[in-house]
């Protein structure tokens, strides 16, 4: 029982303080040369990572100011290049561990190690708790986990009522994980047996494992093959594992919690147990996935969202609606007018859609067949049976066929940030990662099939410029073809399938082919970005769709004057705002580029009487689009620094009495510490431009001689 997973890992930060704060802002520079690109998993390369490890003196990102102490920037010459003197110092003092962390998809062995472990977890289970049912026990991106059933018991008080089952506890994963240990020195024998569907029907029934029965009918496909761990234990499986319980890694294997998890993913079903575990080819790698952890979870996007006060999921409203603050709103805005003004330039046509429509819509399109459990329920309007949109593409149906369109026309290119709303269980919700409302950056191109390949080409040049504006530029690229159930003929596929590797070759991507893993109506090319800590995120798709063109009946008059079908291509950069914005605060752990800072400017007044000279300050940086604010200056100085810092506030002008009557600023940048002194429109005119260029401020202001600075 298999679940696939790419995901690779790796942990980028130092052992110096202050390394991964100063070199957070590089990595947001677009350098202009050509992107890496992660190879194939068809190389020996793929999911080779390379990981950092993290010291107890590690920056813990609220204060980065004073970790910059052994580089003094005052004295500096204005031409001085503050990059390279942070890179020098930070470099003296930084010690770097590499380590490679294999994935599922480029080690064999470990995905063997893994499928092997779980087998064994699930046999020290039933050694441990005989009254425990065995469902699945897939591997996963990190390690694996096992679903069990635990029989209800009768109350000894009270033998005609029934208790639930047994609740694993924290002890138990210890004995468990003992279990474990013993049955892998056994080094009992793993064999894999080929058996009739009746045969493994009459054994399953023999041991009284009813989840297993169901699994046996989701099983299209005979023989039906059972591993065996020596005579001992078995299970339904396709493999592969290991030759022997003695070729698991004991030290590399680790039991992680215990979750609730419904068969089958029902909520009517039976409640199940689920353990996690997570497992590795060696200790070292173990270790090495512990200190990603430690880093992932200063990363979190729900604790740095309510912290920095970007954005909330109100219970009260419900789960899974987002509720985006002014400060998570300020970067919202500036992500969407970067995504328009990108697509304006590549000419794009932005649209918009409602948000609800008659349910004969979904069903003309498909989606009320195929997708109705994704859908919420449907409201009733005068008599008719009205859908909130699941998906924005019959709209752009609609809009096509508003009018009879010439191949002349073609290709035409609709782009939308349109939001949608899709049913999800309240269990598989997770901050912006799983939401129910949430804002696709949907686009549908309608083209001839002679333009198929240089329009994604060029699809592919989008993704990859506005990608690279938020520092992703390393992408693991699939490309999937024909699955056996699917629509349109062999000629269609083929030439779709040939234009989107095309495309890929085109652009020198490597890429990995998912053989029959495209989808029915057509084949596509998905594309994983990597973030700081090397965990890959589904993100970009580009999909070919034969389909909703035959569904609407969409024609074009072509150049012989017959009507013939376009060819339209779904594609999606972001996925969805909510959930690229959850990456995003992650791979910077909220420490965000200039240009995307909620605030980019705080003034801090030293004395009061200079209050009103910072409100005009503030107010002529407002006007040239600037985001600023003035603290409310009731705060020592040092202190107002600190709350500035913890705030993520990338620059900072000091203001005094001084400052005030020469009209300059002392300037103070987060990453870099200080910069020197200001004329307060030299300075305004350099954030912007820094946030017009997506670039950091580097530049040195002047600076106090040295006696000046002893008087």
């Amino acid at each position: 029982m298999r679940l696939d997973s790419g995901l690779s890992m790796s942990l980028f930060v130092s052992l110096a303080r202050g390394l991964s704060s100063s070199r957070c802002a590089s990595a947001f520079v677009p350098s202009g040369s050509r992107s890496s690109r992660t190879l194939s998993p068809f190389t020996r390369s793929r999911g080779s990572t390379r990981l950092h490890s993290l010291s107890n003196d590690s920056s813990n990102g609220d204060g980065n100011s004073n970790k910059m102490q052994g580089l003094r920037l005052n004295g500096m010459s204005r031409s001085s290049s503050i990059r390279e003197m942070a890179s020098a110092a930070v470099e003296s003092k930084a010690v770097e561990v590499e380590m490679e962390l294999p994935t599922n998809d480029s080690s064999e062995d470990l995905l063997k190690v893994r499928h092997s472990s779980a087998h064994v977890m699930a046999m020290a289970v039933q050694q441990l708790f005989p009254d425990a049912q065995t469902t699945i026990g897939p591997w996963i991106d990190n390690g694996f986990y096992y679903d069990f059933y635990f029989l209800p018991q009768p109350d000894p008080e009270n033998p005609d009522e029934m208790l639930p089952g047994r609740k694993l506890s924290d002890a138990d994963l210890k004995a468990i994980k003992k279990r474990m240990d013993k049955i892998i020195s056994a080094n009992l024998e793993i064999r894999r047996e080929e058996v009739s569907r009746e045969e493994a029907k009459r054994r399953i029934e023999e041991i009284n494992e009813p989840f297993k029965l169901e699994i046996l009918d989701s099983i299209k496909t005979e023989p039906i093959t059972i591993y065996h761990i020596a005579d001992q234990w078995w299970d339904l499986c396709a493999g592969p594992h290991v030759e022997s319980t003695g070729k698991l890694p004991k030290k590399a294997i680790a039991l992680q919690n215990v979750a609730g998890a419904y068969w089958r993913g029902d909520e009517s079903r039976e409640m199940l147990q689920r353990i996690y575990a997570t497992a590795w080819q060696d200790p070292k790698q173990l270790k090495a996935y512990k200190k990603m952890l430690v880093e992932a979870k200063k990363r979190d996007h729900r604790v740095l969202g309510k912290q920095l006060k970007l954005f909330s999921i109100q219970e009260e409203a419900g789960g899974g609606l987002v509720f985006w603050h002014p400060k998570g709103s300020a970067i919202r805005q500036k992500i969407e007018d970067f995504w328009k003004s990108a697509h304006v330039d590549n000419n794009y046509d932005i649209v918009y859609s409602p948000h609800i429509a008659n349910v004969e819509l979904w069903k003309t399109s498909g989606h009320f067949e195929f997708y109705e459990e994704g859908m919420f329920d449907q409201m009733d309007v005068e008599k008719d049976q009205y859908q909130i949109k699941p998906m924005n593409c019959p709209f752009h149906c609609l809009m096509y066929k508003d009018e009879l369109r010439s191949y002349r026309d073609l290709p035409i290119r609709w782009a939308e940030l349109g939001t949608v709303y899709r049913y999800e269980r309240s269990g598989t919700l997770h901050g912006l990662m799983r939401v129910r409302g949430f804002t696709q950056d949907d686009a549908h191109i309608f083209c001839l099939p002679s333009q198929l390949q240089s329009e994604i080409v060029q699809v592919l040049d989008l993704t990859e410029t506005i990608l690279s504006r938020f520092g992703f530029d390393k992408y693991d690229i699939m490309l999937s073809t024909r699955p056996e159930k699917s629509v349109g003929g062999d000629d269609i596929w083929d030439a779709a399938t040939v234009a989107l590797e095309g495309a890929l070759k085109t652009k020198g991507w490597d890429y990995a082919i998912d053989e029959g893993g495209g989808a029915f109506y057509g084949p596509k090319i998905d594309l994983k970005i990597k973030d700081a800590i090397g965990r890959t995120w589904q993100c970009s798709t580009v999909q070919c769709d034969f389909n909703l063109p035959d569904r609407f009946g969409l024609e074009y008059v072509s150049d012989d004057g017959s009507r013939k079908q376009p060819i339209m291509v779904h594609r999606a950069i972001f996925g969805s705002i909510e959930r690229f914005f959850g990456i995003l605060i992650e791979n910077c752990a909220g420490d965000f580029p200039f240009w995307l800072a909620p605030t980019q400017l705080r003034l801090l007044p030293v004395t009061e009487a200079v209050h009103d000279y910072c409100k005009s300050v503030s107010n002529q940086a407002a006007k040239m689009g600037i985001r600023v604010e003035v603290d409310r200056g009731d705060e020592r100085l040092a202190k107002q620094i600190r709350n500035a810092e913890k705030a993520r506030v990338p620059i900072m002008a000091v203001v005094g009495m001084k400052e005030m009557e020469t009209g300059k600023l002392a300037v103070r940048s987060r990453k870099l510490g200080d910069l020197g002194s200001f004329a307060m429109q030299d300075l305004l005119d350099e954030l912007v431009r820094c946030s017009d260029d997506a670039v950091e401020m580097e530049v040195m202001g002047e600076t106090e001689k040295a006696d000046d600075a002893e008087e």
